[in-house]
């Protein structure tokens, strides 16, 4: 990487004047006239020798090897070092970039394994707009750790044995039974949607009408055929998981009652009020918390706890976990947990993500399982495309509010940023099919007729995409991939809209200029998949 090289060129320089500082910094430059890459080395520095800046970062310019081809020094106020890097040094990634295809950029094959935990939500209805962020964010963090070599376990978990789940046996039984003529009150705060209805008559066709409340069909035929749907939704977004993990097993198997005993015997836990506390305060929080309430309620932090000792227990490389941040107070927790029963912690990542809001118009549309007014996944599918759902899922960083732009999303112009790639895509495709129409002449591919502006330009932007893949494999944050495939796009449409590509009077630069494209493409193709979005040849 050609950043590494100039921080090479940095270190040499310290070297050889017998200075060491930390916290010093290469870094890429978009700014005019301040060269592809700027550091800071002079301003850090200075600081140390009590030198003016200026004076330092010309001092490193002047030590530069003129006979270095690879890159050009200057600098400028208030005293940062700018590269200017070689054309010919873009233009030979250029031609790698059309060598290897979608295979441009990939890290060397390993073995490593990794696991991510996402969507999990319990089945007590159908996925809403609501699991939408999640959803999606977790099956791009997949996607972006597949590419980078790793073996990922997709993982489901969900909590089968609470509260909720006997609210929802509560609520299907009393849809059946006012469908058979009995006199049942709904439980307060259950579930009322018509998905249960639809339910309830499928359990009387399949079982009669003589089931009593405590019959086993309520809870596990509803939560069966809430789970087929919540599968099919997956599957409509092209999500399938390799492992769906069910609490009620954590209590069957005794993984439960394993980390209470472990515990109390580490003197980590007491009973109090009639409930059971982590005491946390032994491990230096401020207060401790609840694991087991007086009712005999679990809290969520025992069985995560349970949960992430069999997944660390599985040896993967990497686990990550995707979380709304209604979990931002008790994930700390389950960490905190492990580390005191001697798991293994520091190759689990935490990725919380804010919630989403729907919004069309000026209207927010408000959305509850429990009362059944909201938004389901396969609504959002049906109304804007698998495409677009997806997109505009992470059309902010995970770590802010998301406001979904229905109307926006609806929107099947160049103002819609998926439609905008896209057709970035299929203008390449449509161009490429023009110039082999029209031009039969053979010539040989000259890279160096590329020196426009615009060419120039868009080649530099292409042959970022390894150094984003590695930020993306650190930060495993999508938006960053996507926004970087809109610079892309911009940077192509400006090219595109500013030069000719296909010119019988200039065969040579048309082909050079058409392999330009082709290397945009590719580029735009490999990002799109990694995304889960498709790329269109024609629109």
């Amino acid at each position: 990487m050609i950043q590494k090289k100039l921080e090479s060129f940095i270190g040499e320089y310290l070297k050889a004047n017998s200075c060491e500082i930390q916290n010093w910094s290469v870094s890429a430059n978009t700014k005019q006239g301040f060269g592809d890459y700027s550091s800071n080395i002079a301003l850090i520095l200075s600081k140390k020798i009590r030198q003016n800046p200026m004076e330092i970062a010309e001092k490193i310019v002047a030590s530069h090897n003129k006979d270095e081809s690879l890159f050009s020094l200057s600098a400028t106020k208030p005293g940062f070092v700018n590269f200017h890097i070689s054309v010919d040094y873009y233009l030979n990634i250029l031609k790698k970039i059309l060598d290897e295809g979608t295979d441009f950029g990939k890290p060397v094959k390993h073995a490593k394994t990794a696991n991510v935990e996402f969507v999990s939500s319990n089945p007590t209805g159908p996925l809403t707009a609501g699991h939408g962020r999640n959803t999606i964010l977790g099956d791009m963090v997949s996607s972006i750790l597949t590419w980078h070599g790793y073996n990922v376990t997709r993982e489901y978990y969900y909590n089968n044995a609470g509260k909720q789940m006997r609210m929802l046996t509560e609520s299907s039984y009393a849809k059946y039974a006012k469908k058979i003529g009995r006199d049942v009150a709904p439980p307060e705060s259950g579930y009322i949607g018509e998905y249960l209805d639809d339910i309830a008559n499928e359990i009387i066709q399949k079982f009669g009408k003589n089931l009593d409340s405590d019959s086993v069909e309520f809870r596990k035929f509803t939560e069966k055929k809430i789970f087929d749907s919540i599968k099919g939704t997956l599957k409509s977004l092209g999500i399938e998981f390799d492992i769906f993990s069910e609490e009620q097993s954590l209590y069957e198997n005794g993984a439960i009652n394993n980390v209470l005993r472990r515990l109390e015997e580490l003197s980590l836990s007491y009973k109090k009020d009639g409930a059971t506390w982590f005491k946390t305060t032994s491990l230096g929080k401020k207060e401790d918390k609840v694991l087991v309430k007086s009712t005999g309620e679990p809290t969520y932090r025992l069985p995560d706890i349970a949960y992430h000792i069999d997944k660390v227990e599985r040896e993967f490389d990497l686990i990550v976990d995707i979380f709304g941040a209604d979990h931002i107070d008790t994930y700390p927790d389950v960490l905190l947990g492990l580390e005191a029963l001697g798991v293994k912690t520091d190759h689990i990542k935490v990725i919380i993500h804010q919630f989403v809001t729907l919004k069309k118009g000026d209207e927010v549309v408000k959305m509850s399982t429990r009362k059944a007014n909201f938004i389901t996944l396969d609504d959002l599918v049906e109304q804007l495309g698998v495409d677009v759902v997806r997109y505009f899922f992470i059309m902010r960083g995970a770590n802010s509010h998301l406001d979904f732009d229905f109307d926006l999303a609806k929107d099947e112009s160049e103002k819609n940023p998926v439609y905008y790639l896209q057709y970035a895509h299929a203008r390449i495709s449509n161009l490429i099919i023009r110039y082999d129409n029209e031009i039969k002449e053979k010539t040989d591919l000259d890279m160096s007729l590329l020196n426009e502006k615009d060419e120039v330009s868009l080649i530099k932007k292409l042959s970022a995409f390894p150094t984003k893949m590695n930020e993306l494999h650190q930060s495993l944050e999508p938006r960053k991939l996507a926004t970087y495939l809109e610079e892309v796009a911009a940077a192509y449409h400006k090219f595109y809209g500013n030069h000719k590509v296909i010119n019988l009077d200039n065969i040579p630069l048309s082909y050079a200029r058409k392999n330009l494209c082709n290397a945009t493409q590719i580029i735009l193709k490999t990002g799109l998949s990694i995304l889960g979005i498709t790329a269109p040849e024609k629109m």
